[in-house]
């Protein structure tokens, strides 16, 4: 019979998430094989391996560097709502955040595996770190949405220092209207195209000719940006500002130069 270390232990409970006392019971019932312990459980009905279940829930967790020239947000995914609010899944972010800034990859950084492999072992979970976003420029911006803790906004500004609010507020219209993009530019070409050639089809149905249909295509155009595209967007706070995100920005002497979106278990 092998004998049952700690080490093994764990291994176990990496592959299975199960109690350490549970793992060394199975152990002790299969000799200390650790393929047959895993056979053990599943004949349980338990999963072979914490990554075969589905981590669903989580949190957006982000950092700024001291300078505020660079930001960077990550998602962190587990199996419960109960465990992506805990302190370990804050720490794993953070570290993964901070891996980010210092421009690396947090797949590849020892810490954050180290770290998620304790949560796991932890709480029993599959905790990863899922999709990830940096900006860098002479002045960026963070934005967490704290009621949920699951968007999260990073931004790059040109032209002059944004304030605080200035931030949150550009940030919470980014996290609420979900804009396609920053300019019209980044709406895909084929979409736009759609979009246009249903509008002079419409104008021609009411008897237009075709001169007259694109000019009303046109104006039906630009409310479709106004939807869609960030700087287009009416801004989302009429009591902060009345007018589009473009010249909100415009009025505050700044310019948004990028901006990346995450939300939890969001494309």
């Amino acid at each position: 019979m092998a004998e049952i270390t700690a080490k093994l232990v764990n291994e176990l409970r990496a592959k299975t998430g199960q109690a350490m006392m549970e793992c060394k019971k199975a152990l002790t019932e299969v000799g200390g094989d650790l393929e047959k312990a895993v056979e053990y459980f599943r004949k349980k009905g338990v999963k072979s391996s914490l990554t075969e279940r589905v981590a669903g829930e989580g949190r957006i967790i982000g950092a700024q560097s001291a300078d505020k020239k660079s930001a960077a947000i990550v998602e962190v995914n587990c199996n419960t709502d109960f465990t992506a609010k805990s302190e370990p899944v804050q720490k794993v972010g953070q570290l993964a955040a901070q891996a980010l800034l210092a421009g690396g990859n947090p797949s590849d950084d020892a810490a954050v595996k180290s770290e998620l492999t304790i949560v796991a072992q932890t709480t029993g979970e599959n905790v990863v770190v899922g999709k990830t976003a940096v900006v860098s420029g002479a002045a960026t911006g963070l934005y967490l949405y704290g009621i949920t803790g699951k968007i999260g906004v990073v931004m790059s500004f040109a032209g002059g220092t944004p304030s605080d609010d200035l931030v949150k507020q550009v940030g919470g219209h980014i996290a609420f209207a979900r804009p396609l993009g920053l300019t019209r530019d980044a709406v895909p070409a084929d979409l736009v195209a759609k979009e246009k050639e249903l509008a002079v089809e419409q104008a021609k149905a009411t008897g237009k000719p075709q001169q007259i249909a694109e000019k009303i295509a046109e104006g039906k155009m630009n409310s479709f940006f106004a939807e869609r595209v960030l700087l287009d967007q009416e801004f989302f706070n009429a009591q902060v500002f009345k007018g589009t995100v473009g010249n909100y920005l415009k009025q505050n002497g700044v310019t948004l130069e990028k901006y990346v979106r995450l939300e939890v278990g969001q494309q």
